[in-house]
């Protein structure tokens, strides 16, 4: 059985004892949380309708950072050059439990 689940601005697909990276969130470690489910499949049965009280829970592992991103930007002729960089923060969780 998995799901698929919004994690803020993205969706994932996840399945029992998965260990996925969502935005980052204020809840310490070893909390749990609740994702909504947009989408369950168990088996052959896909369920997309109905939805609302379905959930997946998720217990905060740990912080984790993404890989860095340099943002460079350059005018010909005119000496003009900006560099910048950037490095996304993320909270690692594990999946504990997915209730349809």
């Amino acid at each position: 059985m998995y799901a698929i689940v919004r994690a803020g601005a993205t969706q994932q697909k996840v399945a029992v004892g998965d260990v996925i990276e969502i935005d980052k969130v204020a809840t310490p470690v070893g909390e749990t949380l609740t994702l909504p489910v947009l989408l369950a499949v168990d088996g052959e049965t896909v369920t997309s309708a109905g939805l609302d009280k379905a959930a997946v829970t998720v217990e905060v592992v740990g912080a984790a950072k993404g890989p860095k991103i340099v943002i460079q930007k350059y005018k010909n002729k005119t000496g003009y050059k900006k560099r910048q960089g950037h490095r996304q923060k993320y909270t690692q969780v594990k999946v504990t439990d997915i209730s349809i």
